[in-house]
């Protein structure tokens, strides 16, 4: 595996990178044995990877002849000038970002551990006394939920309550939970190192006017962005075949800007659906279309999706349909 990260060092002409803990670091640390989860990460173009405690000791593991450097895109200023490198510096994503496009088997194995525990965390969610608390003490609560299954971190709690779950940008609040609202949900834990976020729409005792209408849209635009995660097929493609789907439903003008992203050990990161690629076997996505009426109500359902050899294998598999709370 590390020969692969060599091959692409020496396609783009880089002697050696110098990562920081991030998401570059832990893919090239998990393909080495007995490297320190902190400092920082050097490996040459002819050499294994080692670890240093602080920038000058990283800077004295590049070899001096060294003309071309790579370096975490993640690394600060301060870092940067710390290093004191007398070469070129590119950002290590030109070599690594396209070996973490396509997962491995236990790289998948990851997310889709990551995903269950979001799955039965939602589940589990439905039993939760809603009416009355508000989203800030609601999404601590499902916090703790994911903390209690051994994830590693919670990249992402969101809920989102009534004309709140339209807000694309929200963050949860002192906003009461009340009977009538629709309610958004998204819970992202992380396993492995690996990311998955799932999101789901419940309804507060009863659906708000109009919303089974506007959430099968939504729930139309995933099935036929999810159909085609198939290797040969153009990523962009997920995402036109969505909007078409939300725009020929007369929705067009509230659809979310995008309809999905890549998802690995980054909550965000290739392959993009925007992008000129095309699905690969081993890709995962995070397909999240979404229409938000303003001042009204809101709907997003996210799931992790891996281009499998035949086709589309959806990580996440918890129910889509739309659950009323009642209580």
């Amino acid at each position: 595996m590390l020969e692969d990260v060599r091959a692409g060092m020496a396609d783009v002409g880089i002697d050696a990178l110098v990562l920081r803990p991030s998401p570059d670091f832990r893919y090239l640390r998990a393909r080495s044995v007995g490297l320190a989860e902190a400092g920082y990460l050097v490996m040459a173009l002819d050499g294994p990877p080692t670890t240093a405690g602080d920038p000058a000791q990283a800077a004295a593991l590049v070899p001096p002849a060294a003309r071309r450097v790579a370096v975490d895109p993640q690394m600060h200023a301060a870092e940067l000038f710390a290093l004191r490198l007398d070469a070129e510096l590119v950002l290590a994503s030109a070599v690594l970002a396209p070996l973490r496009l396509r997962k491995r088997a236990d790289e998948v194995a990851a997310m889709r551990h990551a995903a269950a525990v979001a799955d039965a965390v939602l589940l589990a969610a439905r039993e939760l006394a809603w009416f009355g608390a508000t989203e800030l003490a609601m999404a601590r609560r499902l916090r703790a939920m994911l903390a209690e299954t051994g994830c590693e971190g919670t990249p992402s709690v969101l809920v989102a309550a009534g004309e709140h779950s339209a807000d694309a940008r929200h963050l949860p609040c002192e906003r009461v939970i009340n009977p009538g609202d629709a309610l958004l949900v998204s819970v992202g834990g992380r396993w492995n190192g690996y990311c998955a976020e799932v999101a789901r729409v419940f309804a507060v005792a009863e659906p708000p006017e109009d919303f089974d209408a506007m959430y099968s849209v939504v729930l139309a635009a995933q099935r036929a962005a999810v159909d085609l995660v198939r290797p040969g097929v153009a990523c962009a493609e997920a995402a036109t075949v969505a909007g078409e789907v939300i725009y020929g439903s007369g929705y067009g003008d509230y659809a979310a800007a995008g309809a999905g992203r890549g998802i690995g050990l980054s909550p965000v990161e290739g392959p993009w659906l925007a992008a000129g690629e095309r699905f690969e076997a081993g890709m995962t996505v995070c397909l999240e279309p979404a229409v938000y009426l303003p001042g009204l109500f809101g709907a997003r359902v996210a799931d992790v999706v891996v281009c499998g050899e035949e086709g589309p294998e959806p990580l996440s598999t918890g129910s889509r349909a739309l659950h009323v709370l009642d209580r």
